[in-house]
């Protein structure tokens, strides 16, 4: 069916749906950037451009749509087929649980499993939330995982750190959504390079990890989010050497240090065979994120 044709055709929320979960399997679309399946994308691109909450799908399925309303959804299912922008891009915002992110293509779109952890307070490697009065988000992108952090841990001044200037633009967006202003300090810095003398009770990092053979074959959507948020090297790990290196510096002396790392588990455990890594639990198993003391870290 064409655009055309669906206008004259389809008249109800149920029919632009099922058109669009059409459009999207014809058009073999890739879906990782907050859904994993076209019919969960259509619904949350039908509901966010028909300006209705998220959650309340069932009583508008029969509701039949203005001529202005079809129009904004083909041109948002367009978009999506022809564009391959991800859902994120096209609404400019993500979600993190309750949390929503304003977003756009000067960030990578926020998925994290340490945004997940950060809701249960990173229990229970941390008894008292209270007692976290520093904490580092080294690569935020759009301060996401800082805005949670700060969140999670009332009493902590949070410092959220990117080398692209866009990225921390996006991030003053984000942290003045939240008024957290006071807390939130955003520091444009090459990985630990304008932190000198700064120490944490906390850094979590969810740097770039994917290795160079994976970055050749990415799909389409993938290639729309800035380059330098996901390439680290042949083996993914290179910004994660950074980190192990230079973090014992940035802690005190019973910080904690937190990296998402995607799929490198084996890899950074073989190249890192003496240190005592403790994985944490995420809803995908626990091999995503690692876990490290100060005392466990090279000098």
């Amino acid at each position: 069916m064409t655009d055309n044709a669906a206008r004259s055709e389809l008249h109800t929320v149920r029919d632009y749906l099922r058109y669009a979960v059409s459009r999207f399997n014809g058009a073999d679309l890739f879906f990782g950037h907050g859904s994993d399946n076209a019919w969960d994308e259509a619904v949350y691109l039908t509901l966010h451009t028909l300006h209705l909450p998220l959650d309340r799908l069932e009583p508008f399925l029969d509701a039949r749509l203005l001529p202005h309303e079809r129009e904004s959804l083909l041109d948002i299912y367009r978009r999506r087929c022809e564009e391959r922008l991800p859902a994120a891009y096209l609404t400019h915002e993500a979600w993190l649980g309750e949390h929503r992110f304003y977003v756009d293509e000067r960030v990578i779109v926020p998925r994290s499993f340490i945004a997940e952890l950060l809701q249960e307070q990173l229990a229970p490697w941390i008894e008292d939330p209270w007692a976290i009065e520093s904490a580092l988000d080294l690569c935020t992108g759009s301060g996401c995982l800082a805005i949670l952090t700060a969140l999670a841990f009332p009493n902590a001044e949070v410092a959220a750190v990117d080398l692209s200037k866009d990225a921390i633009s996006v991030a003053e967006r984000n942290v003045a959504d939240y008024h957290l202003h006071d807390r939130v300090s955003l520091i444009q810095s090459d990985a630990f390079a304008n932190l000198q003398g700064k120490r944490f009770d906390l850094i979590i990092s969810n740097p770039p990890y994917v290795d160079a053979e994976s970055v050749a074959t990415l799909p389409p959507e993938y290639l729309h989010e800035p380059e330098m948020a996901l390439g680290s090297g042949d083996d993914g790990l290179d910004f994660t050497r950074i980190i192990l290196r230079e973090a014992k510096k940035h802690l005190t002396p019973q910080g904690l240090l937190i990296v998402e790392i995607g799929h490198n588990r084996e890899v950074l455990e073989a190249a890192y065979p003496t240190l005592p890594f403790t994985w944490l639990d995420t809803t995908a198993g626990d091999e995503f994120v690692f876990l490290l003391h100060a005392t466990d870290l090279p000098d």
